[in-house]
């Protein structure tokens, strides 16, 4: 997705505020341990999709839960926060990638023990 200059500021101002938001202001405990990794709005700046990753892989759906019920919530702060004339609606998406990173350097260490062995 492209992006210009103010939409990569307003991405990283909206990432930093969830994460205070997350960590100061919100009591649900199922949000407690989740980090916020990235952010990517829309370039009308409609909306946000928030990346974010769990300390506990198990409760990723519950997280994802608390998230959606929370959003409303979070978007009014972010709101009192950030100056913009619209504050975009938040849909947070678990982040995969670093799992997925995690999987390459778990086979890349395969390869390495098996040329090793040969």
């Amino acid at each position: 997705m492209k992006t210009n200059v103010k939409t990569e500021r307003l991405n990283h101002a909206i990432q930093e505020e969830i994460s205070m938001i997350l960590m100061k202001e919100i009591k649900d405990e199922a949000i407690r341990f989740v980090t916020i990794t990235g952010v990517e709005t829309t370039t009308d700046l409609s909306y946000s999709k928030v990346y974010y990753t769990v300390l506990d892989e198990n409760k990723k759906e519950e997280t994802q839960e608390a998230l959606d019920r929370a959003s409303s919530f979070i978007r009014t702060k972010l709101a009192e926060r950030i100056e913009v004339r619209h504050t975009p609606e938040l849909r947070f998406t678990y982040d995969t990638s670093i799992a997925y990173g995690e999987h390459i350097e778990k086979i890349m260490e395969e390869i390495k023990e098996k040329e090793k062995k040969d």
